[in-house]
């Protein structure tokens, strides 16, 4: 995987929403603050502590961004998928990492240097906007993450992640799938289960035939019967 062609880092930048907009000789300086990483997967790409010197990008695979407590057991904060980018907060604040990061697969991302952006910051007040606006969706996600574990049970969770999964065009059909992006544990963590209560739960929704489970894939035979018992 590390003999792979170098990619083009200006044209990868080009087909991110933050800098959409940019001229090209604006892309073409942070290119020039931009560097590859290739992450097998298990890989860690930066552990909670180590300093933030930019942020990242990623352009294919998954990544886990997480969390282990003081007794030992691990929380996943966010699941970042092809064309997300994470870190740009803690950027910022110019403080060291509050989480880990580790490579669920083989991935590709950029790393974009702080040094490179705050350059283009200072030229751009469009830039500022928009990591502005993309930090505040950040936080606005988090906070009904927050609401979720507060307000909800462990099922209605549940069915609000399968819901929120669904294509657009499948939100009120019948015969669905959703296929999970990652493992149940993983995904029990994001929505701050443990593996047994997640299981628990998706065995009870296969008992109310409102889903059936196979491997990844979960079947969902009325998407608005399932919407009934979000609550």
């Amino acid at each position: 995987m590390h003999g792979s062609p170098p990619i083009n880092i200006e044209a990868l930048l080009t087909h991110i929403p933050l800098f959409n907009g940019l001229a090209p000789e604006e892309i073409s300086r942070i290119a020039r603050g931009t560097r590859e990483i290739h992450a097998a997967k298990g890989e860690i790409l930066f552990h909670k502590g180590d300093p933030c010197n930019g942020f990242h990008l990623l352009v294919y695979g998954q990544i886990k961004l997480a969390f282990t407590s003081s007794q030992g057991s691990e929380k996943v904060v966010e699941i970042i998928s092809q064309g997300q980018s994470f870190g740009e907060a803690v950027m910022f604040m110019e403080k060291p990492y509050i989480v880990f990061s580790q490579a669920l697969t083989d991935s590709l991302l950029l790393h974009i240097s702080k040094a490179a952006v705050f350059d283009e910051l200072q030229r751009d007040h469009n830039l500022c906007r928009k990591m502005l606006a993309g930090m505040a969706m950040r936080l606005h996600q988090l906070m009904n993450d927050v609401e979720s574990y507060s307000l909800h049970s462990g099922k209605q969770r549940i069915i609000g992640y399968l819901l929120r999964e669904l294509p657009e065009a499948d939100q009120e059909g019948s015969n669905v799938a959703v296929t999970l992006p990652t493992n149940k544990g993983i995904i029990a963590s994001r929505l701050n289960l443990t593996q047994e209560h997640f299981s628990r739960i998706l065995h009870e929704l296969t008992d109310l035939g409102l889903i059936i489970v196979e491997g990844r894939k979960i079947h969902i035979p009325s998407v608005k019967k399932l919407r009934q018992h979000e609550g």
